[in-house]
């Protein structure tokens, strides 16, 4: 019988095996992420000098950072280490480093919080990528790149820009310990929230909910293993944070700077009250504002003129998006990761927000930068979530309701700028409405038309936003209080004005003004070299400044929330001989102080700390300094009345009018303290 079987064949040995398909062009997949770092990059290294100093208070920190290691840990405002400024110093350390690499300039001090800033984009992408997919990391990225108040903080040297990129990261931790159950990324969250701690205290704790609730819900180990995992994460952000507080505690206070913002030299009295308790209460003690002066508190505190335009263009949707992806997901599985997204977004968002809605302490514009990670978060991911949804009738009406509802707000926010780009508000409201139509009979297009719709409608959704943030990025921002975008009618205490002054706004709560000058106006001193004010001095042109005894004048708000650049006639005076002292002046208020100190390259003590309402130096602490010859220059003016805190700064004042005498500089009042008092 023959066999039907067809033999096999081997191939013959010198045979080569037939080419492999080509791998794919990994480099395209990335191609998006690398073109939303570079935008970003862009947007916040390019022109990062044109601030000058930015907040001269951190300025003049980060150079005493450069000058002593000590002044380095403990935050110190001066390089001979008299006080601390009023916060933990994580962000300092970074601008410290900076500068001992870079010099003392204004780039190098900017450049690591523009660094917090990419990082924290794409550290967002990373994290949402996880739960929602690459498009909506993305998208993600791209709300937070371009939010008006973060491309300013990113572009500014206050905390919050280290802040938000340690407490994105630890999101990120949390979303890897979602998905796999690990302790240790629990722990890293723990390490990260501890160390956000450092940089801006209690603020960083406002995401513990979201970070809490959600692993504890959702997390894939049984009950009794999660809990003991929140606990190791609670421990690691204690051991994160509590370090440099319990060695400051337990440091011999005679050895160290004062801490700032206290009334009894403590860092927990720092972290707990007047950054703690205090902002929700507005009971600050040494304040110059809080208990209702801070702006109406309440449920749509964020959607005001004053604040909308920094971080609120996107709320309405984010909220929308949060209600959506809440309501497709909560019959999956417990351990879901897109509800759990969504829960972890929302509820940094709920949270951050309700807590800046009705808090009646200190609280500034650009405290908002802290939603930004959570809106786009909650945006991304929403979004992606209807696309995929398409085919239902209901996700397209939402999302058409969502893009209409958010062009509506983008033409009212840029309606309160009237005067910047005004064709800008009416394009993107014609525009939305067409979308939204298209968006409704996205069933009739073809698939490749769907694409561009759902991407025209990302566009005009960020329009509005990139445009404040353009802005942003082309202006200079100098003071303690700046705010982004362009000036807005109706806002706090006015017109949100241009760089300068009551951090680019014209006025503050009880409607004092921004500048020396007197009140209601925008204030111009503090630039920094390059773009310079010669604001003279304390003393100088400062309206309703009130007496110090006889020792000069308080010096307005400009000295309070402005340095001063003090002429090349004082620079000299000041810095002559300086080697033979600690300090080569003293002043009222770190502002004034620092505004020195960065001019001169030395030490100045500053009085009574940022409001110069800080019990330090005692009168009598102060006077055997000068008798010991450890400070040059008493300079006259700068601090501020406060309705609490200590009056060591009118008290020094005083007697330093009654028992040396003054004389003027470049209009500035000035005392030789190492001459003899006055008979």
């Amino acid at each position: 019988m023959t066999s039907t079987l067809t033999p096999v064949t081997a191939p013959a040995p010198d045979t080569d095996p037939p080419p492999a398909a080509p791998p794919p062009r990994s480099w395209l997949r990335h191609a998006p992420l690398a073109a939303l770092l570079l935008g970003t990059a862009l947007l916040y290294l390019v022109g990062l000098s044109s601030s000058g100093w930015a907040n001269p208070y951190y300025s003049a920190a980060a150079q005493a950072a450069s000058q002593s290691w000590k002044a380095f840990f403990f935050g110190s405002l001066d390089g001979a280490n008299f006080i601390t400024v009023d916060k933990t110093p994580a962000a300092l350390w970074l601008m410290g480093l900076s500068v001992r690499a870079f010099g003392v300039n204004s780039y190098a001090i900017l450049l690591p919080q523009a660094l917090c800033g990419l990082g924290a984009t794409a550290l967002l992408y990373a994290t949402v990528r996880r739960f929602a997919g690459p498009a909506a990391g993305l998208i993600a990225g791209a709300v937070l790149a371009t939010t008006p108040v973060a491309v300013l903080m990113f572009r500014f040297n206050n905390p919050d820009a280290l802040l938000v990129l340690l407490l994105v990261a630890g999101a990120y931790a949390v979303t890897r310990a979602l998905e796999s159950g690990q302790t240790r990324w629990l722990a890293w969250a723990g390490t990260a929230v501890g160390f956000a701690f450092l940089a801006k205290m209690l603020q960083a704790l406002l995401v513990l909910p979201a970070f809490g609730l959600v692993y504890l819900l959702f997390g894939p180990p049984r009950l009794a293993v999660r809990c003991g995992q929140l606990l190791v994460a609670a421990a690691a952000m204690i051991g994160a944070a509590g370090w440099w507080v319990l060695v400051v505690e337990l440091w011999p206070a005679g050895s160290r700077p004062y801490i700032g913002g206290t009334q009894h030299d403590s860092v927990l009295e720092l972290a707990l009250g007047y950054n703690g308790f205090g902002r929700l209460t507005g009971e600050e003690v040494g304040s110059v504002g809080g208990a209702g002066g801070w702006g109406e508190t309440g449920a749509l505190r964020l959607f005001g003129s004053d604040l909308a335009g920094q971080a609120a263009w996107l709320i309405p949707a984010a909220l929308a998006l949060l209600a959506v992806g809440l309501a497709v997901t909560w019959r999956r599985p417990r351990t879901d990761l897109v509800r759990a997204g969504f829960v972890l977004w929302g509820g940094w968002l709920l949270v951050t927000g309700l807590v800046f809605s009705f808090m009646a302490g200190i609280f500034h514009a650009y405290y908002t930068v802290a939603l930004a990670p959570a809106i786009g978060a909650l945006v991304g991911g929403g979004a992606v979530l209807l696309w995929r949804l398409r085919d239902r009738s209901w996700a397209v009406a939402v999302a058409a309701a969502v893009l209409t509802a958010t062009g509506w707000w983008a033409y009212t926010l840029l309606g309160q700028a009237a005067d910047f780009v005004p064709w800008l508000r009416w394009l993107i409201l014609v525009g939305a409405l067409a979308t939204a139509c298209a968006l409704l009979a996205t069933h009739l297009l073809p698939a490749w038309s769907q694409r561009g719709v759902a991407v025209l409608a990302l566009t005009l959704g960020l329009a509005g936003p990139a445009a404040f943030a353009v802005q942003t990025a082309a202006s200079a921002h100098t003071g303690a209080i700046p705010s982004a975008g362009p000036s807005v009618a109706g806002a706090f205490g006015g017109m949100r004005g241009g760089p300068g002054g009551f951090g680019n706004r014209g006025g503050m709560p009880g409607g004092f003004g921004g500048g020396p000058g007197g009140q209601g106006q925008p204030g111009q001193g503090g630039q920094a070299p390059g773009n310079q004010s010669q604001a003279g001095g304390p003393g100088q042109g400062t309206g309703d400044g009130q007496r110090f005894g006889g020792g000069g004048t308080r010096g307005g708000m400009g000295g309070l929330l402005n340095a001063t650049t003090p002429s090349a006639e004082l620079q000299a005076l000041l810095t002559a001989d300086a080697d033979r002292y600690d300090w080569i002046a003293a002043t009222v208020g770190a502002n004034n102080a620092a505004g020195y100190q960065l001019a001169t390259g030395r030490a100045v003590l500053a009085i009574g700390g940022f409001n110069g309402t800080d019990n330090s130096p005692s009168p009598a602490q102060f006077q055997e300094w000068v008798n010991e010859g450890r400070v040059h220059w008493f300079l006259g003016g700068s601090g501020f009345n406060s309705t609490s805190g200590s009056d060591v700064g009118s008290q020094i004042a005083a007697w330093v009018g009654q028992n040396f005498t003054a004389r003027t500089v470049s209009g500035a009042t000035v005392y030789d303290l190492t001459e003899g008092a006055v008979s």
